[in-house]
């Protein structure tokens, strides 16, 4: 294999193993409380933690691998997965296994500073299909893991989940320290501790409010003074980033249209992507004489929702060369538009388990396209110095809006419920709900890539990236 070729395969499997971390406890996530003798709303912090790690820690990867070297930080990353996943494999009590759950977390911040490294070391030609190979991991690592999980459940310990992941990590560690190059482009200056304490503070406060708003309630005092707080935070922050010389993210740069409405409409792709995860496994999940579920077993659902992932491997190649032909501001598109015909589709036909399984594979077609566009778009509008931190924010927007499908779509279907022998039922027109909404974050993103200019400003040029 050339060698850019192996850099890209390696960063590729590093992708795979991150996005993997968010699937990797959904097939114990019911018997939780169970397995760690605790309260259902305790044990929420298992997957609740996760996503915290990751939109905190993604931001602060990528100026620090701007800074000191984005293979050393993506090597620092994976030896948290690795942490992590020991302690949590050691641990029978819920706190081990959250502390585990949020060093897992932070490996999320590999996808961005790979794309990075990509643009640093890949000849032009390569880097839009390499770039979109990248971005499809976030999609495929959770579609192609979950069938894994559930295996891996269903015949052994719940704690060979851990080690599973341990070992992915060790994998990655190797593979990465062997094959990716050394960082040579660095930006100097110091690191901004205090920008990095609040963006921290306030990022918390804020998903906090959003994963768990619905078992705390919209209204009451710790939703809102974690959401208004949090947000009084970050806008502090800004103000403050705004007026130092070597700020943890530019804010102007991100400010810059291309950037704002990339990023923007990648909190509806995030959206419209974990509205499908959280909505399909449990319609397909659920018994058939509730009149909304189908009544697969996991492992029979995990394999309706994988091929999807696949949809999105093969697609990457396709989508670097669709970039090059069309422009990564029509790519976005393109998904965007496919994300709208598959909630369309399931929502007009939705009574077959074939309904589902197409309207995953066009979820798939739009988050490949999606995800390959919004790196591209982001890279041509930053300097090459700011593409660690520029690709975390972005990836940080990503996770605003998977964190705020998971709480938006639990509190739907929870609203809709009915009991029935002590456990909580959604109901057919819950889940009609949810296509909606899924829907309206895929509509969201489609409006916002019509408005991405078409050409960069002559200020945000440079060589490093065809047009």
């Amino acid at each position: 294999m050339p060698r850019q070729g192996a850099i890209v395969a390696v960063l590729a499997f590093a992708g795979l193993a991150s996005s993997f971390m968010f699937t990797l406890v959904v097939p114990i996530q019911a018997q939780l409380p169970e397995l760690l003798h605790a309260s259902r709303e305790d044990t929420a912090w298992v997957v609740t933690a996760t996503l915290l790690a990751a939109a905190i820690i993604t931001p602060i990867a990528g100026r620090l691998g701007d800074m000191y070297g984005k293979r050393r930080i993506v090597l620092v990353l994976l030896a948290l997965l690795v942490i992590g996943s020991v302690i949590a494999a050691f641990s029978v009590t819920l706190l081990g296994v959250i502390v585990g759950r949020a060093l897992q977390g932070a490996v999320t911040g590999v996808v961005p500073l790979g794309i990075a490294i990509l643009r640093d070391v890949l000849h032009s030609r390569n880097v839009n299909s390499a770039i979109a190979l990248i971005s499809a991991t976030l999609g495929v690592g959770g579609a192609l893991g979950l069938p894994i999980s559930a295996l891996v459940t269903e015949y052994a310990d719940w704690h060979i989940l851990f080690w599973l992941a341990a070992g992915l990590g060790a994998v990655c560690f190797g593979l990465v320290l062997w094959i990716v190059p050394v960082s040579v482009l660095r930006t100097p200056g110091g690191f901004d501790f205090v920008g990095a304490a609040g963006l921290a503070v306030g990022l918390t406060g804020i998903l906090l409010a959003i994963s768990r708003g619905n078992q705390w309630g919209w209204l009451s005092l710790p939703t809102l003074a974690l959401g208004l707080g949090g947000l009084l935070v970050l806008l502090v922050w800004g103000w403050y980033e705004l007026r130092i010389a070597e700020p943890l993210l530019d804010l102007r740069v991100a400010a810059r249209r291309a950037v704002l409405l990339t990023n923007l409409a990648s909190i509806g792709m995030g959206f419209a992507l974990f509205a499908s995860n959280v909505v399909f496994p449990q319609i397909l999940e659920l018994p058939v004489e509730t009149g909304a579920g189908f009544g697969l077993s996991l492992i029979a659902a995990s394999f309706v929702i994988m091929p999807a992932g696949l949809v999105m491997m093969v697609l990457s190649p396709v989508s670097g060369r669709l970039s090059r032909v069309v422009g990564p501001r029509i790519l976005l598109i393109m998904g965007a538009v496919a994300l709208v015909a598959a909630y369309a589709f399931v929502l007009v036909l939705g009574s077959e388990v074939w309904h589902i399984f197409v309207s995953n594979l066009l979820i798939g077609v739009g988050i490949g396209f999606g995800f390959a566009a919004m790196p591209m778009l982001i890279m041509r509008s930053v300097p090459q110095s700011e593409t660690g931190a520029s690709n975390g924010l972005n990836a940080l927007f990503r996770s605003l809006g998977t964190s705020t499908a998971a709480a938006v779509m639990g509190a739907v279907l929870a609203s809709s419920s009915t009991i029935e022998a002590g456990v909580q039922i959604p109901s057919a027109a819950g889940f009609q709900l949810t296509y909606l909404l899924g829907g309206g974050g895929a509509l969201l993103a489609l409006l916002l890539a019509l408005f991405i200019p078409t050409h960069r400003a002559p200020e945000e040029r440079h060589p490093s990236l065809p047009e």
